[in-house]
């Protein structure tokens, strides 16, 4: 897997519950972040294991969650192709 990084852009691979959420006053009524959801990591932490705290935005750049999730539950994006 390659190594995520400051700002990288990732999708959920699974629906995150509220409980693990910071929400934005206007979505506390939502139940989970569905699987699927793009966001950007903004801090990665170090420790036995990766932990990525990721902002989710809408199109307007308006945050409206946080979360802090492991590797097993973000796909890193890409826009170019990658040769292995």
């Amino acid at each position: 897997m390659k190594k995520v990084k400051l700002l990288d852009t990732i999708a959920t691979l699974k629906p995150i519950p509220i409980e693990r959420l910071q929400l934005v006053e206007d979505y506390t009524s939502i139940e989970s972040l569905p699987s699927g959801q793009v966001g950007t990591i903004v801090e990665v932490y170090e420790q036995e294991e990766y932990h990525y705290l990721v902002e989710f935005a809408d199109t307007q750049g308006s945050e409206y969650a946080m979360a802090t999730l492991r590797a097993d539950e973000i796909l890193v994006l890409h826009y170019d192709l990658a040769i292995a």
